[in-house]
């Protein structure tokens, strides 16, 4: 079955003047995974490009805006997973003035992804094209490297990178400051449907709860008035957003250092975790959809497996 039947087109939606979510119907299901189109006038950017299996999806919402896919001429990725990231190679086929911006650390893995397709094979295995379709890598010419505080121009409009370690070392979210908006990728965790709960998604290899509190506290300073999280779609309540994905964190951690004291193997932890969060997701929200939802969007197995391979490193680390 080809990916643009497996990924049907959704109307983009206007968050905000000139910034339009795409839901890219990942995998078949609605409110899981977005790109953003920001509209500059004579630039228009893509902020997460997605996986390649859904580029359609981002194609297509370009058409409906009445634009065409050869006027993009930025695409800025958060991090390089492939939810967020595995698409750009392949999305400028279709922008031949586009540049891909991207965090320092995550820059080799867009040139040469070889090292990041055979770590997600070993958790995907024969389910990869299905899922994330193929990932191109972006030649080194059209590669831009950004630091923190990086300014970049997209017509009439700026984004700001803002260096945001926690979910992945190599993480920036993008500041439009004369809009008031922060595309947060996923340090600023995962909210379905504006749901009174804020998923923090921990899969491995480098979760850091420090660097993401840390993290956490820039974005706050930001006075954002507008968050948009890529799972999924803008929320206005900026300050109780993150306060609400900061308890989390705090409640995982405390969870997770009783858990490796208790010496729980990993079946049992993302067991255990699977039931605390379902519990709390139904209280917050009433609603059993919600529950499975989320877990949708991040499986228990891999958060649990992130948290537990965090705290190994950190008593490590810690002699």
């Amino acid at each position: 079955m080809p990916h643009s039947a497996l990924y049907p087109m959704s109307l983009p939606h206007e968050e905000s003047p000139g910034v339009h979510r795409v839901d890219l119907v990942w995998n078949g299901y609605p409110r899981q995974v977005a790109s953003y189109l920001v509209d500059g006038g004579d630039a228009l950017a893509v902020v997460e490009s997605g996986p390649g299996s859904t580029l359609p999806a981002v194609l297509g919402a370009v058409r409906a805006l009445g634009r065409d896919p050869a006027e993009i001429t930025h695409v800025l990725v958060t991090h390089v997973h492939l939810d967020h990231a595995g698409g750009a190679g392949g999305l400028l086929a279709h922008a031949p003035r586009a540049k891909v911006y991207v965090h320092p650390r995550g820059a080799r893995h867009l040139a040469d992804p070889s090292r990041l397709l055979a770590s997600a094979t070993m958790l995907y295995g024969d389910q990869m094209d299905r899922l994330w379709g193929s990932m191109v890598p972006v030649p080194a010419d059209r590669l831009v490297v950004l630091q923190d505080g990086d300014e970049v121009r997209i017509g009439t409009r700026r984004l700001r990178a803002i260096d945001t370690p926690g979910h992945a070392s190599h993480h920036h979210a993008y500041h439009d400051p004369d809009a008031r908006l922060v595309f947060t990728g996923d340090v600023g965790g995962i909210r379905i449907d504006r749901a009174p709960y804020v998923c923090a998604p921990t899969p491995p290899p480098d979760i850091d709860l420090d660097a993401w509190q840390e993290s956490l506290r820039r974005l706050r300073a930001l006075d954002a008035a507008m968050l948009l999280p890529t799972h999924f779609g803008g929320v206005t309540d900026a300050a109780w957003h993150l306060d609400d994905l900061s308890a989390r964190l705090r409640g995982w951690a405390a969870w997770t250092e009783a858990q490796a004291l208790a010496g729980a193997g990993s079946a049992a932890m993302a067991a255990a975790m699977r039931h605390r969060a379902t519990a709390d997701i139904v209280a917050a929200t009433g609603s059993e959809a919600a529950a499975r939802a989320y877990e949708l969007a991040v499986p228990y197995p891999m958060m649990a497996a992130g948290l537990a391979r965090w705290w190994t490193v950190r008593q490590q680390d810690r002699g």
